[in-house]
């Protein structure tokens, strides 16, 4: 595929190198040339001038691209380059925007007719994963799947647990209420066989129903962590905001954050009898124990800095705070913070490349999510007549040994997949693929 990036920063940077590792021919404009500086090892094209430039577009021969991507920090000009990119031939486009009412679904006709096909606020999806992982704080992620029919927990498992030490075709049969999708054991994410067995310190990712969900819990020994009432934010960026927006009633909050003027700003935004904002340094010990941090259930670091993010965590763990999510858009943090026991692990950049790379299947996914931990990515298959994921049970099919079908909704009921499944024409099919290998999927679903 031909692929135009417009803007150089942290995300149009991360997707220009997560597409040139497979191949795309990979176009980067941006108008600042220290932002090109650090891709020059990649293979793909930069181009030093203004995304919303028509001699811009034509010259990075726009009209033969595949898919256009603005994500240049001006939600205004991703929409403009989309708009010009799109009259000048793009087959389609995608936005990065700043404002809630465009992600509105009423408003997707009306965007698609001045060409832009899709819209994608990354700072709304982090916000909305954050108070799902906050509201089951003994989870490290939870994915609601297919419009909450299914559910997808990752669950970091401990010392006693009764999942321990058992072969997993003994732990998760063909009746069983769960279905274990992949384990991260030390760095690695592997799809489990039946001979595997669970380790201490294991990430297991489950697929089950919603009403299972206080089983798993009781099976990886997660019964003492508290309901969350009271959290702590650091930071008051737009991901605190939307974070938020989606808190439910029955939690308070308390933000810290350094910028006087950004407090004046969330005192706007943030209308809500709940929550209260403070200015001060997130990471001032003293601050912290005299607003009662030893006595809350969950801390969200959700500055831009994924070091002080890290360190504020680390911080109130030692104060005894269960429950830590932090948010590190450094890539190359993410191991250490998992290494470190920090919690659940929130990254931008995955939750925007999932969103796009949706766009560049042929397949009809529906939607599609990153699992930043495990480096992979869950997706939702529409099943139509006559497609090779029919034909046969799932035993049957020669799945590829980096994919695993959890789960799939008939007739509007979950259901989990064991190798006698036969799937059928109308299901939604939830597949769960290693990193970068979800094309490898796509000729069962033709």
């Amino acid at each position: 595929m031909k692929i135009i990036i417009a803007g150089a920063g942290a995300v149009g940077t991360h997707l220009a190198k997560l597409f040139s590792k497979e191949r795309h021919d990979i176009t980067l404009i941006d108008d600042q040339p220290e932002r090109l500086e650090g891709i020059a090892n990649f293979e793909l094209l930069t181009v030093c001038a203004s995304p919303t430039s028509i001699i811009t577009l034509k010259n990075a021969d726009v009209g033969k691209a595949d898919l256009f991507i603005g994500v240049m920090p001006d939600e205004a000009h991703n929409m403009t380059s989309c708009m010009l990119a799109s009259k000048l031939g793009a087959k389609k486009t995608v936005a990065r925007v700043d404002n809630y009412e465009y992600t509105h679904a009423e408003h997707r006709e009306f965007f698609k007719t001045v060409g832009i096909d899709s819209i994608i606020y990354p700072e709304m999806l982090a916000g909305r994963e954050i108070m799902h992982n906050v509201k089951h704080s003994w989870v490290r992620q939870r994915l609601e799947i297919l419009d909450g029919a299914l559910v997808m927990l990752g669950i970091k498992v401990r010392t006693g647990a009764s999942v321990l030490n058992i072969p997993l075709r003994d732990l998760c049969g063909p009746d069983a209420p769960y279905h274990i999708v992949a384990v991260k054991h030390h760095n690695e994410t592997i799809i489990p066989h039946g001979d595997d067995v669970l380790s201490a310190g294991d990430v297991v990712y489950f697929m089950t129903t919603p009403k299972y969900e206080e089983k798993l819990r009781d099976l990886t020994g997660k019964q003492d962590y508290p309901e969350v009432k009271n959290l702590f934010i650091m930071g008051g960026g737009s991901t605190s905001v939307q974070a938020l927006l989606n808190m439910p009633e029955y939690m308070h909050a308390k933000v810290v954050e350094s910028d006087v003027h950004r407090c004046e700003r969330l005192g706007e935004i943030i209308q809500r009898r709940h929550v209260l904002i403070l200015h001060g340094d997130g990471r001032d010990l003293d601050l912290l124990v005299d607003e009662g941090i030893r006595s809350t259930d969950a801390f969200l670091a959700l500055t831009d800095n994924s070091e002080a993010n890290i360190l504020a965590c680390l911080t109130a763990k030692r104060l005894g705070v269960r429950k830590t999510v932090a948010m590190v858009e450094n890539l190359d943090y993410i191991g250490m913070a998992e290494s470190l026991d920090i919690g659940s692990i929130i990254n931008k950049k995955t939750f925007a490349a999932s969103h796009i790379y949706q766009m560049m299947l042929k397949a009809d996914v529906t939607t599609m999510k990153s699992l930043t931990v495990a480096n992979a990515d869950v997706a939702e298959f529409a099943v139509k007549e006559g497609m090779r994921i029919t034909r046969k049970p799932v035993k049957d099919l020669d799945l590829p040994e980096t994919v695993t079908l959890g789960g799939l909704v008939r007739n509007g009921q979950g259901i989990l997949i064991n190798g006698m499944t036969q799937i059928q024409a109308g299901d939604k099919v939830v597949a769960f693929c290693l990193e970068n290998t979800i094309k490898r999927l796509e000729k069962f679903f033709k």
